[in-house]
């Protein structure tokens, strides 16, 4: 098949990629900036950009179906993809499967993401919906910085557990629906396989790497203040403090078994992902 993927560099959507090429298919691979990726066999680069959000959308005429997700960073995820997913109407794409995050079908309809999903939903396509909790990976990127310097996960999050899920089974689950038709229509919530405190993490990292990591339980207005300093815009910052809040409230604890459901597999565990990522924490 031809797959059509978005944002082909990042986190999730990079093991998308390689995952739908060692399966043998075309991908076309919709970067900002197309020109600095490597060159691969199958792998076909389409300049797109959030910023023009009609930019490269005639590669949807070529291809058989699309995978979906609104860059980090952006709050306006509607704006954004909306214009594919009513490029993929007119063009009668054979699938499109759309990455969204854990809650959102329970937020109000004039969310951006909600919108998004809503418009999907009415499109008329056949269609999947991911909304994934928070990824693993969060503890390599966005709160690295404080590991790195003081030992510390700085996270507003109480003693609240949460189901982190591994970007490879977020990546492995849309592969899996990109490529089968069995659960089409259905809509999913993806957790990994136990529900963790940030204590338990920082134990597990410490395990891990051999370092002394702790938990600081900061205050939400620490929280945004840190992530501002680290050049997150305000209105993501907001976002990433009320997703926090909901994740301290609990919101963020059920661990279900969607990712088996999906692809056959069990989700990686914690400590696995901690032991084969640990030299990023060893700086």
């Amino acid at each position: 098949m031809k797959i059509f993927v978005y944002g082909a560099t990042g986190l999730v959507s990079g093991f998308v990629v390689k995952g739908l090429l060692e399966k043998g298919h075309e991908v076309y691979a919709g970067s900002r900036a197309p020109e600095s990726a490597k060159k691969v066999t199958n792998l076909h680069w389409i300049k797109v950009d959030s910023k023009q959000p009609n930019l490269g959308l005639e590669i949807l005429d070529q291809v058989d179906r699309a995978f979906l997700l609104s860059p980090p960073g952006q709050t306006d995820q509607y704006s954004i993809l909306n214009p594919w997913i009513e490029k993929a109407k007119s063009k009668k794409l054979q699938k499109v499967v759309l990455m969204t995050a854990m809650g959102v079908e329970h937020s109000p309809e004039d969310l951006p993401f909600r919108k998004l999903e809503i418009a999907l939903k009415k499109s008329g396509l056949v269609y999947n919906i991911l909304r994934p909790n928070w990824f693993m990976q969060n503890f390599q990127t966005f709160w690295i910085s404080g590991i790195l310097k003081d030992k510390k996960i700085y996270f507003p999050a109480g003693n609240a557990k949460t189901s982190f899920i591994d970007a490879r089974d977020i990546a492995s689950s849309t592969v899996a629906l990109l490529l089968g038709d069995s659960l089409n229509g259905q809509e999913f919530t993806l957790t990994g396989k136990e529900s963790l405190t940030h204590e338990e993490v920082a134990a597990k990292l410490s395990k891990a790497t051999g370092l002394n990591i702790s938990f600081a339980d900061i205050t939400p207005e620490d929280f945004k203040k840190g992530l501002v300093e680290a050049g997150v815009n305000e209105d993501y910052a907001n976002v990433l403090v009320y997703i926090a809040g909901a994740l301290k409230e609990g919101h963020a604890s059920p661990v279900l078994d969607t990712v088996k459901q999906i692809t056959g597999n069990e989700p990686i565990l914690f400590n696995q992902y901690a032991n084969e990522n640990k030299k990023v924490w060893l700086h």
